[in-house]
């Protein structure tokens, strides 16, 4: 394993992911009363299959890492469609900001601005957890009808937590920085696939958080 190897296997992954979402969006176009519904569901449920198996099968991910990127790309498609009917251009912004902040992300560790150490690993890991505890407690509160107030609305509330994932999202790819140059020259060649897959992973939901997170912000001006 190489970090080279790791770096080109991640933006092909991103590539497949990107095409498949523009396809979908295509599609969507070509037949607009398609039913939006299923097509990000659908994709996004066959996507998390993929990644679990991804994740207890790291030596299946030069099979299941592209098939992640398709199925992947199909849900940011449909979702990217509504937010740009809802506000113009904004899957766009969410777009050049994902990658602006990534490169951020990755001159900050280059340079060892930032440092990975055990504890903002734990620090990171905690964090991004407690998010993933509280998107789940809401969608099982939403089958009650229960709904968090103003954490996922478009004023000040909404925008805090909104930053605050953001935050959490982007210092991941520290962790993904991290993980690749540990296991180059020890881990085998296949492990390439798997951290290119952790990659693409956690820049999907940086891309998602600041969908949200730009319509909040730019939204108004773009309805």
């Amino acid at each position: 394993m190489t970090v080279a190897g790791s770096a080109w296997k991640s933006f092909a992954l991103v590539l497949v992911a990107a095409a498949s979402a523009g396809y979908t969006w295509y599609e969507i176009l070509r037949v607009p009363d398609r039913n939006l519904t299923s097509v990000i569901f659908g994709g996004a449920i066959a996507a998390l299959i993929v990644a679990m198996v991804t994740a207890f099968k790291p030596n299946l991910a030069r099979i299941t890492a592209p098939i992640y990127a398709v199925l992947e790309g199909v849900a940011l498609g449909g979702i990217s469609y509504i937010y740009d009917a809802q506000f113009k251009g904004i899957p766009l912004i969410a777009v050049g900001l994902t990658f602006g902040v990534a490169l951020a992300m990755l001159a900050l560790y280059a340079t060892r601005i930032i440092r990975v150490t055990n504890r903002l690993r734990s620090i990171i890991i905690g964090a991004t957890v407690g998010i993933m505890v509280f998107y789940l407690l809401s969608i099982v509160l939403g089958f009650f009808h229960i709904q968090m107030p103003g954490v996922f609305g478009f004023g000040l509330t909404g925008l805090l937590f909104s930053s605050a994932v953001v935050i959490v999202a982007a210092m991941n790819l520290l962790l993904n920085f991290d993980m690749i140059e540990r296991l180059s020259g020890s881990a085998p060649q296949q492990m390439e696939w798997y951290a290119a897959f952790g990659m693409l992973v956690t820049l999907v939901w940086l891309y998602l958080e600041l969908l949200r997170w730009a319509s909040i912000v730019f939204g108004g001006r773009r309805r």
